[in-house]
């Protein structure tokens, strides 16, 4: 039986493939303009890529912003479910997720089974997201694929004070202005997005197993800030982008 999981998320949209033992295939493509068609190509790319017709497809799951508007899918799910399904399926044993997507972030507490004790969600403000990182590329002329290569070999940082991203946009450019190295201004936004994620840490019961997830953990800079700041050894999926679209076929299987 093959089931198929679609995570329609704000910058990306993931597309995953699995046989009730383990992934046949993921896609990842841009949200786009046009979500839903986005979507339903991405989905059947996978299946063109993999040699599987439509009709073999069990179940599809939905989950993400763009859930309730994909018409391939059969069936929705919370993101926050699928989540916690996509990472129980590759660590078992972890108790606390840190998600950090395109426009918002979350931490999720699992039980012993993987099933979500309790989350919470930054979805108000821009800055501490995926979105917020690559304004600052934009404003510092960075790449965020290069992001991490830059702020490799040293601790140098500044502080960004501001909780809010228009302010901290502010600060940003003032440190420019003044002669602050590129490479210190953003290891201070990494620094940044750290604290105010794991401020939400108060709000749930935060385990040492630590598993990041989102494109941001992409970012070897926002791990290590991370790291710094919680002086735990962060988890990271080989692909951290896909475990919302991988709880989502896994939920499937439960609903064939």
């Amino acid at each position: 039986m093959i089931t198929c999981g679609v995570d329609i998320g704000s910058r990306t949209i993931k597309v995953v493939l699995f046989d009730t033992a383990q992934i046949i295939d993921a896609v990842i493509v841009n949200t786009g303009s046009s979500p839903s068609e986005n979507a339903r190509k991405a989905f059947y790319h996978a299946l063109a890529a993999s040699n599987i017709e439509r009709g073999r497809i069990a179940k599809v799951v939905a989950t993400g912003y763009g859930r309730n508007y994909f018409k391939e899918a059969d069936a929705t799910s919370s993101e926050i479910i699928c989540h916690a399904r996509g990472v129980s399926y590759f660590f078992p044993n972890v108790r606390t997720v840190i998600d950090i997507g395109g426009q918002d972030s979350k931490m999720i507490s699992l039980d012993a089974s993987g099933k979500v004790n309790n989350f919470v969600m930054n979805d108000r403000c821009a800055a501490g997201t995926g979105k917020f990182i690559e304004m600052v590329g934009l404003m510092l002329d960075v790449p965020v694929e290069s992001m991490g290569d830059i702020t490799n070999g040293s601790d140098n940082t500044c502080e960004i004070s501001s909780m809010c991203a228009v302010f901290a946009e502010s600060e940003i450019i003032g440190l420019v202005q003044s002669g602050t190295a590129v490479d210190i201004v953003l290891r201070g936004v990494f620094r940044s997005v750290a604290k105010r994620t794991l401020s939400l840490a108060g709000k749930i019961e935060f385990s040492p197993e630590v598993v990041f997830t989102g494109g941001v953990a992409q970012i070897s800079g926002v791990v290590r800030a991370i790291e710094n700041e919680t002086g735990i050894r962060l988890q990271i999926p080989q692909e951290p982008q896909i475990t919302g679209a991988l709880g989502a076929a896994i939920i499937a299987v439960a609903k064939t």
